[in-house]
């Protein structure tokens, strides 16, 4: 630490988290030199490097107590995603202080991580980490979160195919015969695969046309509207079977595994690079390319930001050029029409 003077002004520089700090005090020596005596205190009782004294934590205690937390506030999938990213940061973290952890050792194992696995899993990670560390600064052990520095990969676009309509009407003919429904909901709807298996018939509002999403990525629900073709396979449905789930086994119990089913219907239909996903992907599609305005299909898929839903709006570029084939201002039209003026102020002279 050191008192210093640039310019007119007198400054303080310190070490903090492995970084040097320079802050800009005044005209006064003596005024910089309190300031010092107060940083140096703030120092030794841990304020300014996060550390509050009675509750200093390890990692892997944090890790626990972060699961649980997890496992009650998230979905079943974002918790087991969970599980899997602190198993790999356990490694180099886990015995370690929370405070002790800065960002500049997170953007080592960043760097470290990247020659083994995908930006995406190290992305998945870093976020896991990070939001570990708000909950502890909203949990007291830290007093600011260290780590929100330490940015993410750029990622490549996701993966994105949807259905022609021909291949739609291909994959209908050859889904069996419980798949069928379950594909005709996911294509009317946009519901992800977990969505629809987990729906129960207290979520289906038929008279007004509404399904109530509640098992959803990010854990909101949501309404959905329900169209004709969805409307249809419900009541078709309902009169058939018995139980607490929409789709499910004569006994009750709802499908928990419809992949080789699918992938079946796929391969008798000559479809290629097909996953039940994609279905998602087709309503998206199909939504925008028939001029639904993107925040409207934001809302209907779900998604938290609009960014997500972005990847849809190339799929709107026809809609957009026939907008603007609409408009015809130019200078050949202007020139027209004083043509036209002029010739009808000649026949009234």
């Amino acid at each position: 630490m050191s008192v210093f003077k640039r310019g007119n002004r007198w400054c303080i520089g310190y070490s903090l988290n492995g970084r040097w700090v320079r802050k800009t005090i005044g005209t006064s020596k003596k005024l910089a030199e309190l300031a010092e005596k107060e940083i140096k205190l703030k120092i030794a009782k841990g304020e300014l490097l996060g550390i509050i004294e009675r509750k200093r934590i390890l990692f892997q205690d944090l890790c626990t107590e972060y699961l649980q937390y997890s496992k009650a506030n998230k979905t079943s999938q974002s918790h087991r995603r969970d599980t899997v990213s602190i198993k790999n940061l356990l490694v180099p973290f886990g015995e370690r202080f929370i405070h002790q952890i800065t960002a500049r050792d997170l953007e080592h194992y960043k760097n470290r991580r990247k020659d083994k696995v995908t930006p995406a899993t190290v992305n998945r990670e870093l976020s896991c980490i990070k939001h570990m560390f708000n909950k502890a600064v909203e949990w007291g052990y830290l007093s600011d979160n260290q780590l929100r520095s330490v940015m993410k990969f750029k990622e490549p676009p996701g993966r994105m195919r949807y259905l022609q309509n021909d291949e739609i009407t291909k994959l209908l003919n050859c889904c069996a015969g419980h798949l069928r429904p379950i594909v005709i909901m996911a294509l009317n709807t946009g519901m992800r695969k977990g969505e629809i298996l987990n729906l129960t018939w207290g979520d289906i509002h038929l008279n007004n046309r509404m399904i109530t999403v509640r098992n959803t990525k990010n854990n909101e629900s949501r309404i959905m509207p329900i169209n004709d073709a969805a409307h249809k396979t419900l009541i078709s449905l309902g009169q058939q079977l018995d139980g607490q789930y929409v789709f499910s086994h004569p006994n009750g119990k709802p499908y928990r595994d419809i992949k080789d089913g699918f992938k079946a219907a796929v391969n008798r239909a000559g479809l290629s690079d097909v996953r039940f996903h994609d279905l998602r992907h087709t309503f998206a599609s199909h939504l925008v390319m028939n001029g639904i305005p993107i925040l409207e299909v934001q809302k209907l898929l779900g998604h938290k930001t609009l960014s997500m839903t972005m990847r849809y709006s190339h799929l709107s570029n026809k809609n957009l050029r026939d907008a603007v084939d609409k408009l015809n201002f130019s200078e050949y039209n202007a020139s027209k029409d004083r043509t036209n003026t002029a010739q009808r102020e000649l026949a009234n002279d």
